[in-house]
């Protein structure tokens, strides 16, 4: 009997050694049940099995330990329950698993990739700041930190990568009482600098300020410094939370309601104080006031919300009962031309708009004539100014701008909006006005000289910089050989293979009729984009030179940026700005892609798109008609800003020259109009018609290759068509945007597409028309349409075509 005594004494202390309890770690073989818990070092932290107030249900989760009221920091299986409390331990694959009473159910995992060494050599930490790690040695497997529920402590990041399009969110619970994820979620905003977003659904319920660049802020809490450090970089934008003193518990918590509460515990009351809150007033509630319409924070103005100057109430009988959401109008309707650009008002100590775009570096005045000789341009805004020349950073607005708040204390910034050119001119006499208009003239033509030749160093010195670096030899190329033309730096093909590592295929990112394109790394980290001729294009010396010179002259926020170019040893190759998210054909018909692009990306890309056209129509210096306007030649760049590219097929034309004629027809069928296939007729409403037909791939999300093999549809216009006039164009945008579109914009851009796409030249629009149309608000009507071109018949006899840069073939026999 003794040995058996001794054999159950032994079985017994192994079976409560194998709970774990009152330790920080978790070892193979070990497991948390029950009552059992995790604590981390310091005592700070628990982790164990919970059932919430008013629940059936049992969760596991890390809380705050040593309170009388345990606060919630994590939970694990939000999306699955228990009915008992189950199992927490090391699966015999190295993950963390919870398991259901009867440890034969798998209810979550941490789903880590682990080696083979790693398997059954893992342990699991619970570190004093709330943190549980899995870990193998000293590598860090996963970490809860990395999927946070809905507490922000410090250290925890909220986060995007650029490139992987992966974001780290909190979310809330579904009610205090179901730690299941709820509707409201906080994160960052993929499409600005970083400004922090609390999303309702999908539906944005409060937004941060804008930040640029890498800093931090500081708010003082109950007498505690808490910061807020933020950064943007190629790969990540993120904000992190931290606190002066360490010893502090602090927590950040979203709360089933949508309120971001900043909570800190203490001692002596035993309580967690609210020590602020956000939304925490009516002005902080997104786009309170409507698109253009200012709330005044802090005071309590009546009413609370006010037009900015040069701007009325949209629906004034809604504004006197309080509702506010319709926002402003402009008082009068303003067509922006060389002449009249427009006037600005400085707002000063806001929380800037939504929708910025980040420009660039440059100064006060640059950030304020880029904004000025772009007719979209509605707003700027200057930042963080260094003591380096005067360099800080602009941002700007096209389009509406909404969740404007004057007396913003925290991150506060001034902005410049833009109002009718012709505010105040009836305080001057007819003879004071001519003299005012004299002088502004001549400053303003010594100012643009100026700039320009301000950018044209700064550009010239940059491009020179990397040319140094790069090239063996200093030599520089004349574009396309004229005497005044830019000059730009020529590459050795040497540097050029240790750029793209020997045009290796891993570093290969498209090919179109050009030939490949390659990612390139210069020194200092740039990375560029290769464009090398292929000896199988179509195209050749002719081509290259063309688009070498035409690029070279054009310098616009929608245009593709050239670096330099190599011609050696019969290479011919372009090296341009990298985009890191390539070309919109790649993500516009990608059924997973295209997720990324919703209404307000597409319509800011259709609006990018217009302005870059108008461009190279009517502001550069050189009127060039593209001829080859498609998906797959508009570039995206980290912040999904649009920028055109491939002037291969480009023509030039004089600055009065309205209309040419070619024997030789080029482009891609399907974008070219008929009057180009048929007669070979070249003019700006080449180009109008081919937007035509890019703007409806955009909103519809279709390619118009696609309906060739259509029998009731030849091209992606007559299926619009066909729906516009039967009053069903709600159903041409595409289904992935059901959450986002805003439906009056849609219908708008559909209108605009189908104009652009009429069969008689005459019918179509200027591309200054097109984008006076897309900024025209809901009350404003437009043409009535007529049915498009190329959809009456598919018996039409077919032209010869000489199509050098063909992508997607739409029409065979060109009609």
């Amino acid at each position: 009997m003794g040995w058996l005594i001794c054999y159950l004494v032994v079985l017994l202390l192994s079976h409560i050694l194998s709970f774990c309890t009152c330790q920080d770690k978790l070892l193979p073989g070990q497991y948390i049940s029950g009552n059992h818990t995790l604590v981390s070092s310091l005592g700070t932290f628990s982790l164990g099995f919970f059932k919430p107030e008013n629940s059936t249900k049992y969760f596991l989760g890390i809380g705050f330990n040593t309170f009388p009221s345990t606060a919630l920091v994590w939970v694990a299986n939000r999306e699955s329950p228990l009915d008992s409390p189950g199992f927490f331990t090391l699966n015999n694959d190295g993950n963390l698993v919870v398991l259901d009473q009867t440890r034969r159910n798998l209810v979550w995992s941490t789903n880590a990739s682990l080696s083979a060494s790693a398997i059954n050599h893992t342990t699991a930490l619970l570190a004093d700041n709330g943190n549980l790690v899995l870990s193998f040695e000293e590598l860090t497997l996963w970490q809860s930190f990395d999927h946070p529920s809905d507490t922000m402590l410090p250290g925890i990041k909220i986060s995007l990568n650029k490139k992987t399009g992966q974001q780290r969110r909190f979310t809330s619970w579904a009610a205090l009482d179901d730690p299941r994820p709820g509707k409201f979620t906080f994160g960052l905003d993929p499409n600005v600098p970083v400004q922090g977003f609390i999303w309702n659904e999908t539906t944005p319920y409060f937004r941060t300020s804008v930040y640029v660049g890498k800093g931090t802020t500081t708010e003082f809490l109950a007498g505690t410094a808490t910061f807020f450090s933020y950064n943007s970089d190629d790969d990540e934008i993120h904000g992190v939370y931290s606190v002066s003193d360490s010893s502090m518990k602090f927590r950040v918590w979203l709360n089933p309601t949508g309120t971001l509460e900043y909570l800190l515990w203490e001692d002596s009351s035993k309580a967690w104080l609210d020590v602020g809150h956000l939304p925490s007033d009516n002005c902080d509630f997104y786009a309170y006031c409507g698109p253009y319409g200012a709330c005044r924070k802090g005071e309590p103005p009546s009413p609370p919300c006010k037009c900015l100057t040069g701007f009325t109430a949209k629906f004034p009988d809604q504004w006197a009962v309080g509702n506010w959401s319709g926002g402003c109008v402009r008082e009068n309707m303003w067509t922006c031309t060389n002449n009249t650009r427009g006037n600005y008002v400085k707002f000063g100590n806001v929380k800037l708009p939504d929708h910025s775009i980040l420009l660039n570096n440059m100064s006060m005045s640059q950030c304020e004539s880029e904004c000025q000789q772009n007719c979209s341009c509605t707003a700027f805004a200057y930042v963080n100014a260094t003591d380096q020349g005067n360099i800080g950073i602009c941002l700007a607005w096209f389009g509406e701008l909404v969740d404007l708040v004057e007396n913003h204390n925290i991150a506060a910034n001034e902005i410049h909006i833009r109002i009718h050119g012709e505010l105040g001119k009836n305080a001057l006499s007819d003879n004071s006005l001519k003299r005012t208009l004299v002088i502004a003239l001549i400053s303003a033509a010594v100012g643009l000289l100026i700039i320009t030749f301000g950018y044209f160093f700064l550009w010239k010195k940059r491009l020179g910089r990397i040319a140094r670096k790069m090239s063996e030899n200093k030599s520089t190329v004349i574009a396309g050989g004229v005497k005044n033309d830019a000059e730009l730096p020529l590459f050795s093909l040497k540097s050029i293979f240790a750029a793209t590592n020997n045009f290796s295929g891993d570093n290969k990112v498209g090919e179109g009729g050009f030939g490949p394109v390659y990612k390139g790394i210069l020194p200092e980290n740039q990375e560029v984009a290769i464009k090398r001729l292929s000896k199988k294009s179509g195209q050749g010396h002719q081509e290259f030179m063309n688009e070498l010179k035409l690029i070279a002259k054009l310098q616009h926020t929608n245009l593709a940026c050239l670096l330099g170019c190599c011609m050696e040893e019969d290479e011919l190759i372009l090296i341009y700005e990298y985009m890191p998210n390539r070309s919109l054909d790649k993500i516009l018909f990608d059924p997973f892609e295209k997720t990324k692009l919703d209404w307000g990306t597409r319509f800011r890309i259709i609006q990018g798109i217009a302005q870059g056209v108008l461009y190279i129509h009517k502001h550069s210096r050189l009127k060039i008609i593209h001829r080859d306007l498609k998906a797959s030649n508009v570039l995206l760049d980290g912040t999904m800003n649009p920028k055109v590219s491939d002037f291969g097929m480009a023509r030039i034309f004089d600055i009065n020259q309205i209309e040419a004629k070619t024997n030789k027809v080029v482009g891609t069928y399907g974008y070219m109009s008929p009057e180009y296939v048929l007669y070979g007729h070249v003019s700006e409403k080449l180009d109008v018609f081919s937007f035509g037909v890019l703007l409806l791939e955009i909103v519809s999300g279709k390619q118009n290759a696609s309906f060739y093999h259509c029998e009731t549809s030849l091209t992606i216009a007559q299926w619009a068509w066909e729906l516009w006039k039967e009053d069903r164009g709600v159903e041409v945008p595409d289904s992935s945007l059901r959450d986002t579109c805003q439906i009056h914009e849609a219908l708008r851009c559909i209108h605009v597409g189908l104009l652009c796409v009429q069969e008689a030249p005459a019918d179509r629009p200027t591309m200054s028309s097109v984008i006076h149309m897309l900024e025209a608000d809901e009350a404003t009507s437009l043409p009535p349409t007529k049915e498009p071109a190329f959809s009456t018949s598919r018996n039409t006899s077919p032209v010869t075509i000489y199509s050098k840069n063909v992508v997607s073939i739409t029409l065979p026999e060109p009609r």
